[in-house]
């Protein structure tokens, strides 16, 4: 490809953003500002998530199409966890986040999406039954992570790798609890577990932290993983719903 034609493709993308002056700190005004505008999306999300119950969060790429292997193995996915009785977590785009809220949801589960505002536009798969949007990555980030009891990476791009390497490092410091955590693809995700593995070696983690993670190609591996550390270390309580911020029931 032309590299002049190259950059315009890029460009349609991912339009750039307006350049500013690199002023240093923000006034005060705008900090506190921000603060408040940070914590209403927290308030969002917590109102709009609060009653969606006990979720799996799927991670995985928002570029394939219905066609692919990758696809169509997310939606198996979805349709699993919904047979568990647990509701489906993604980023409720495009492609893999897609495919698990569409297998969950034709299969009478809950499906759930946290959305993000891009510089070009993300809008949401038509098959949630709660959905929310964000403006920062890591207001939606905590919230992928704070109602979810095991986590599934599907093959993706650096989105994916962020989400994955931030979920293992909190529960590689205990931040939170030690869930499952499944990587899907061992041919796509073969290298990664060579440098993860190399890490070990070198000792800039510790031997431990690679059974934090489960690699496999078999969803009825991944989710007897995922089944047999729920059904051990946690029990269906039912709890009173009652709405005190306007939460949808």
């Amino acid at each position: 490809m032309d590299p002049k034609e190259k950059s315009r493709s890029a460009e349609r993308i991912i339009p750039a953003k307006e350049h500013i002056y690199l002023d240093g700190p923000k006034s005060r005004t705008y900090e506190l500002g921000f603060a408040f505008h940070v914590l209403w999306q927290f308030l969002k999300g917590f109102r709009t998530l609060h009653f969606v119950g006990p979720c799996i969060t799927v991670f995985g790429s928002a570029r394939f199409k219905e066609d692919h292997i990758y696809y169509k193995k997310a939606e198996e996915f979805g349709k699993k966890i919904a047979e568990l009785g647990f509701t489906t977590m993604t980023g409720g785009g495009p492609g893999i986040m897609e495919a698990a809220n569409r297998g969950a949801f034709e299969n009478g589960g809950e499906s759930v999406g946290c959305n993000i505002k891009l510089p070009f536009e993300q809008h949401y798969n038509k098959y949630l039954t709660a959905s929310v949007t964000f403006e920062h990555f890591f207001v939606r980030k905590v919230l992928l992570v704070k109602y979810s009891y095991a986590f599934i990476i599907m093959p993706g791009g650096f989105g994916t790798m962020d989400e994955f390497f931030e979920t293992v490092t909190l529960i590689q410091t205990k931040t939170i609890t030690q869930f499952p955590i499944v990587l899907f693809g061992k041919e796509f995700y073969k290298e990664l577990m060579v440098a993860i593995e190399s890490m070990a070696a070198q000792g800039t983690i510790s031997k431990e932290d690679l059974d934090l993670v489960l690699l496999t190609d078999d969803i009825e591996e991944a989710m007897h993983h995922i089944r047999q550390y729920i059904t051990a270390n946690y029990k269906i309580k039912k709890r009173w719903r009652i709405p005190w911020l306007f939460e949808k029931r």
